[in-house]
């Protein structure tokens, strides 16, 4: 496709700043993520146009499209969960917009690979790793167990970790796999 390498680049700085936000701030902004996820689709539909005029920019342009609902799916569950933040969701949609659906999913995946192998390390580092497998034992046991008997974890107790840098080494990586120049 022609101008993959431009889209590849702007996954990878997207991604960047929005870890680097995630980290810092424990926000990614609107402007970053709702900014990429509109300028994706254009962007796609423009790269087909030059490529291949008008019918490979609506190709082009609906699989950008088909890209942020397919992307958007387990995000919209994990947040429906509480397990991700809203920024994640809108990041991981804006992902599936600048790489299309199936590199946008196999960045997903990644990203999901990486954050589950960081948060022991970091867990441990800080010294909460046996607590927080002692709550999750908990939350499974309060899946099998009547409502009566659930056992519930004060909020505070729970453990937050920020999706953002796992979501950019997941990019790198994919894209890093994906290029052909």
């Amino acid at each position: 496709m022609y101008g993959e390498s431009y889209l590849f680049l702007a996954a990878v700085l997207v991604t960047a700043l929005a870890a680097l936000f995630d980290w810092r701030t424990e926000r990614i902004p609107n402007w970053l993520t709702l900014g990429s996820l509109a300028a994706a689709p254009i962007a796609h539909g423009a790269f087909g146009f030059v490529g291949g005029g008008w019918s490979a920019a609506g190709e082009s342009l609906g699989l950008s499209l088909l890209g942020v609902v397919i992307c958007s799916i387990v995000p919209l569950v994990l947040y429906r969960g509480n397990a991700i933040g809203g920024g994640d969701v809108k990041l991981l949609a804006a992902l599936g917009a600048v790489l299309r659906p199936l590199v946008g999913m196999e960045a997903q995946l990644y990203a999901y690979i990486v954050a589950a192998m960081l948060a022991p390390v970091r867990l441990a580092w800080e010294g909460k790793l046996l607590r927080t497998l002692g709550n999750t034992l908990l939350l499974v046991r309060n899946l099998f167990v009547p409502k009566a008997k659930r056992k519930e974890i004060p909020r505070e107790m729970l453990t937050m970790q920020r999706f953002g840098p796992a979501i950019f080494i997941a990019t790198l990586a994919t894209v890093f796999m994906h290029w052909k120049g």
